[in-house]
C-alpha cells in the first residue's frame, strides 16, 4: 500500500507545477510576441480588403505589419470591375506608444511628408487623431470606386489640408473635433469638353453637430451643399448648376451628378 505524501512534499510538488505552468504562459507569450512581431506586410493587406469590403486593395506588400510598403487601389467593391490605383507605393510604420497605436504614412506620390495618426480604442469605442498635414491626391483615382466616380471621370489634383483633426465613435454617436479641408483646382471631366469645370471646397467642421460645406471658388459649374452627421450618418444636400453660358457643354454632367431639375440638378446624399 503506497504511503500518503507528506506535506513537504505536496508543496514541492504544487511548486513544480506552478513553475511548468508559468513557463509554458511565458513560452506561449513569447511565441505569440514574435509571431506579431515579424507578421508580414500581407495580412495587413488582407485586412485592409476584408474591412473595406473589397474597396480598398493593396497589392505587391513588403515588409512586414509593422513596417512595410505596397501599391495602393481602389475598386467598385466585390465583384467590381473598375479599378484603379496610385502611382508609386504607399509605405507605412506601425508601433505602440503612450497614447495608442501610432502610424506614419508616406505616398510617393502625395505626400510631401509623412501622415502621422493616433488611435486609441475602448470596450466599445474608438479614436483616431490626424496630426497637421498636408497632402494631394489625383482625382482620378475616385474612379476605381464605380459609380459614379467611373462615368463622371474627374481629373485634378485633390489637395487635403487640416490643422488637426480627430474622430471619435461611441455607442453609434461620432464626434469630430477640428477641421480638414479638400481643395479642387482646376477640376475637369471627361463627360464635358469644358476645360477646366472650375475650382471648389469641401470644409469638413467639428463640434456638437459636425458639418460638411461644399462651395465653388470659380467656374462655369457651379457646385454648393451643406451636409450634416445625424445619428451616426450622413445626410447631404445640394446642386450643381451651370452658367447661362456653357448650359449645352454641361449638360450630360448635371445629368450624372444628381436628379435634373431644368438647368440645376440636385444632389442628395444619406
Amino acid at each position: 500500500m503506497a504511503r500518503p505524501l507528506n506535506r513537504s512534499t505536496q508543496a514541492a510538488t504544487a511548486g513544480m507545477r506552478g513553475v511548468w505552468f508559468w513557463a509554458l504562459f511565458g513560452a506561449l507569450v513569447g511565441a505569440l510576441w514574435a509571431t506579431l512581431q515579424f507578421a508580414p506586410a500581407v495580412w495587413l493587406q488582407r485586412a485592409a480588403f476584408a474591412a473595406s469590403e473589397g474597396r480598398l486593395v493593396l497589392r505587391e506588400s513588403q515588409g512586414t505589419l509593422w513596417h512595410g510598403s505596397a501599391q495602393v487601389g481602389f475598386t467598385g467593391g466585390t465583384g467590381s470591375s473598375d479599378a484603379a490605383r496610385l502611382p508609386g507605393r504607399v509605405q507605412w510604420d506601425l508601433h505602440w506608444g503612450g497614447s495608442g497605436l501610432q502610424m506614419a504614412l508616406f505616398a510617393d506620390c502625395c505626400t510631401p511628408q509623412a501622415q502621422q495618426f493616433t488611435l486609441t480604442a475602448g470596450l466599445r469605442s474608438w479614436r483616431l487623431q490626424l496630426a497637421p498635414g498636408e497632402s494631394t491626391w489625383p482625382a482620378a483615382v475616385l474612379a476605381g470606386l464605380g459609380t459614379p466616380w467611373n462615368t463622371v471621370k474627374f481629373q485634378g489634383p485633390l489637395v487635403l489640408k487640416t490643422p488637426g483633426l480627430s474622430l471619435a465613435s461611441s455607442v453609434d454617436r461620432m464626434q469630430v473635433e477640428g477641421s480638414m479641408s479638400l481643395e479642387m483646382p482646376g477640376l475637369v471631366s471627361s463627360l464635358s469638353t469644358l476645360r477646366p469645370l472650375g475650382s471648389y471646397r469641401l470644409l469638413l467642421s467639428g463640434g456638437e453637430q459636425p458639418a460638411l460645406d461644399l462651395r465653388t471658388v470659380e467656374g462655369s459649374l457651379q457646385l454648393q451643399g451643406t451636409g450634416r452627421w445625424t445619428a451616426g450618418q450622413l445626410r447631404f444636400v445640394g446642386e450643381a448648376r451651370a452658367d447661362a453660358k456653357h448650359e449645352d457643354e454641361l449638360s450630360n454632367l448635371l445629368n450624372i451628378l444628381g436628379q435634373r431639375d431644368g438647368a440645376r440638378s440636385v444632389i442628395t446624399l444619406g
